[in-house]
C-alpha cells in the first residue's frame, strides 16, 4: 500500500524506521530486530539506505522481507549522494521488481572526504528523475523543523522544500527534535507559502547519555532545559535513562497528537523494546 494513502485514511499513524547492518556478519541479528519490531503491526517501517549504496543488498533484502513475509507496508530509502543516475534507476527497478513502492528520496551525507561531482545534487533532483522513471512510486523526502544545518537560514531551506514538494514529493518526515513549540513554527511556516503534503513527525527516543553527545550533536536540535534535566538526572544509570527516554518521547507524541501532527515516525536504532515501549505509551491512541 502507497504510503500516502495510509497517511491520507488514517487520523494517527505510527512507523518505525530500522537500519542495515554494514556488515554480513551482523545481518542475522538485524533481521530479527527487525522481526519484532514488524509484529507490532505498525502502519509502516522505513529501511534506511547508506550513502553511495553501500547498504542497498541489505536494504532491498530486509525490506522486502518485511513486505511479503510479514505484510508490512515498507518505505525504502534512497540517496543521491556518491550515486550516478544509472546506479539509482538500477535500484529503482530493484524495488520495483520486489514489489516496493514506496521510496524515502535523500540526498544523504557528504562523505568525510568531501563533496566531489555527482551525478545529483540535491534531493529534489532525485525526486524528479524518480518521478520521470516510473510515476506509480509514493516518494518521501526529508525535511528540517530548525533548518538543515548547512542552510545560511530557515527560509531558505523552506524554500529548497518547496522545490522537493514541487517535483514530486508526497509527504515530509522530519528530521528529530526534542521541543515541540519548533515544530508546530515550523509547520505554520511551511503551510503559509503553500506546501500543503502530511508532514510526519520524527521522533527519536534517547536512551543513553553517549545518544546526546553524537545524536543530538549531529543534529543540531535544540535542547530543552526538561530533556537536560533529564540526562542530568538519569544519565549515568542505563536502565533509568532508558525508561525516562521512552517517556520523554511519549509525552511529546501525546502533546504533538493533542495538536492535530498525527503522524509520527519513530527512530527506533534497530532496538525492539524502544518501539514496543513507545507502542505501549500510545495504545488507546493509535490505530
Amino acid at each position: 500500500m502507497k504510503i500516502i494513502d495510509i497517511l491520507n485514511q488514517k487520523k494517527v499513524t505510527l512507523s518505525f524506521e530500522v537500519f542495515p547492518p554494514k556488515t554480513e556478519e551482523a545481518l542475522l541479528s538485524v533481521e530479527k530486530a527487525t522481526e519484532i519490531i514488524a509484529a507490532l503491526r505498525p502502519d509502516f517501517m522505513s529501511v534506511t539506505y547508506g550513502a553511495g549504496g553501500g547498504t542497498s543488498k541489505h536494504t532491498t533484502r530486509i525490506a522486502a522481507d518485511l513486505e511479503k513475509k510479514y505484510g508490512t507496508n515498507v518505505l525504502a530509502h534512497l540517496t543521491c549522494v556518491s550515486s550516478t543516475k544509472e546506479t539509482v534507476r538500477k535500484m529503482i527497478d530493484t524495488y520495483k521488481e520486489h514489489g516496493i513502492r514506496n521510496i524515502m528520496a535523500l540526498r544523504g551525507d557528504i562523505p568525510a572526504e568531501g563533496r566531489s561531482v555527482f551525478d545529483y545534487n540535491y534531493a529534489s533532483e532525485l525526486i524528479y528523475d524518480i518521478k520521470s522513471h516510473d510515476g506509480d512510486f509514493c516518494i518521501g523526502g526529508a525535511c528540517y523543523p530548525e533548518g538543515h544545518v548547512e542552510s545560511a537560514s530557515q527560509a531558505e531551506d523552506i524554500r529548497h522544500l518547496k522545490e522537493k514538494v514541487d517535483a514530486g514529493c508526497d509527504f515530509l518526515t522530519t528530521q528529530m527534535f526534542f521541543d515541540n513549540s519548533t515544530m508546530y513554527s515550523f509547520l505554520y511556516r511551511i503551510r503559509e507559502i503553500g506546501i500543503e503534503v502530511p508532514v510526519v513527525a520524527g521522533i527519536m527516543p534517547i536512551t543513553t547519555k553517549a545518544q546526546v553527545k553524537r545524536t543530538v550533536a549531529l543534529s543540531g536540535a535544540t535542547i530543552p532545559h526538561r530533556f537536560r534535566a533529564m540526562v542530568d538526572r538519569f544519565g549515568d544509570d542505563p536502565q533509568k535513562m532508558k525508561q525516562a527516554g521512552i517517556v520523554y518521547a511519549a509525552e511529546q507524541i501525546v502533546d504533538l497528537i493533542a495538536n492535530d501532527v498525527s503522524h509520527i515516525h519513530v527512530y527506533t536504532m534497530n532496538k525492539p523494546e524502544i518501539a514496543a515501549g513507545i507502542q505501549s505509551s500510545l495504545s488507546a491512541l493509535w490505530g
